[in-house]
């Protein structure tokens, strides 16, 4: 059975947070993994990895991690000096997530979030420094036990991989088995002619599959094709994670990031939520 997560920051307004209250929070609301940001685990401590590692093993949840990473660390940039200082940063983080038992890391793990293309640039300088970086990571997280998920994102949030087609070129072309792609449902939504044959094209190549409806709520409150999506990944035997990604609450630098500028629920509750989309998912695409 698959496996169903949920990201940490459906609860917060800003992406630092402490992550050992949620570990038993979505055990206890039915969930299997928590995904947790990539980013911070860099300057915390062995002994706070340790902690999160070890709580996680008692409610007998497994882990996975996110980033959005920052412009500082673009290893994509065009800034030589940028994009080295993102492989020395972006390899601290592998090592640290292969420190605490490898797994997952996805999200822009393949350039800076979010961003637009600079006018007189060309996309295709941005993507072969990209490519050059991935090249240099993908054997360290190899070595990790790590797996770089690249996530497919909306044009209004980045310019590199926009759909399925220009993903799958690039993990072919770093040709690692330490390189994957992760779809999203609602970048989907907006980018792709089909959901379902983005699905079936990303095929052995798709590591994992963030899910929430066309207007960022859970999965289960809007109007996704889930059934459909459910058929496509059985066609192509998905054996990855689904994780939740919904984001309903405007406020802070999650709120202003992810440009959600009103509440999306008026008065939530976020655990009855949260609990009632992992029923759903386990239901419908599981």
């Amino acid at each position: 059975m698959r496996k169903v997560g949920i990201f940490y920051a459906y609860w917060c307004t800003e992406w630092d947070a402490d992550y050992l209250p949620f570990i038993k929070k979505v055990k206890d609301l039915g969930f299997d993994q928590l995904e947790i940001g990539g980013i911070s685990l860099v300057d915390m401590s062995v002994s706070d990895r340790k902690l999160i590692v070890d709580e996680a093993k008692k409610q007998n949840i497994a882990l996975s991690y996110g980033l959005g990473l920052t412009a500082q660390y673009d290893v994509s940039s065009l800034d030589e000096t940028i994009r080295l200082n993102g492989i020395e940063f972006m390899s601290k983080m592998i090592k640290a997530i292969g420190s605490m038992g490898g797994g997952t890391l996805c999200g822009s793990v393949y350039t800076t979030w979010p961003k637009q293309l600079p006018k007189g640039t060309k996309r295709i300088d941005y993507y072969n420094q990209s490519i050059k970086s991935m090249k240099v990571l993908a054997p360290l997280a190899e070595k990790e036990n790590v797996i770089l998920l690249c996530e497919v994102l909306n044009r209004f949030e980045q310019f590199l991989l926009n759909n399925c087609d220009q993903a799958l070129e690039y993990v072919k072309e770093i040709n690692s088995p330490s390189c994957k792609i992760l779809l999203d449902t609602f970048h989907m939504n907006i980018e792709e002619d089909s959901i379902t044959n983005a699905i079936r094209k990303a095929g052995k190549y798709l590591g994992g599959l963030h899910v929430g409806e066309n207007n960022r709520r859970p999965a289960g409150l809007g109007n996704m094709p889930w059934n459909d999506i459910k058929i496509a990944l059985d066609d192509i035997d998905f054996q990855g994670a689904i994780v939740g990604e919904p984001f309903i609450q405007s406020g802070g630098q999650v709120g202003q990031d992810i440009a959600v500028w009103r509440n999306i629920i008026e008065n939530p509750d976020l655990d009855k939520l949260a609990k009632d989309s992992a029923i759903f998912i386990k239901k419908t695409l599981c």
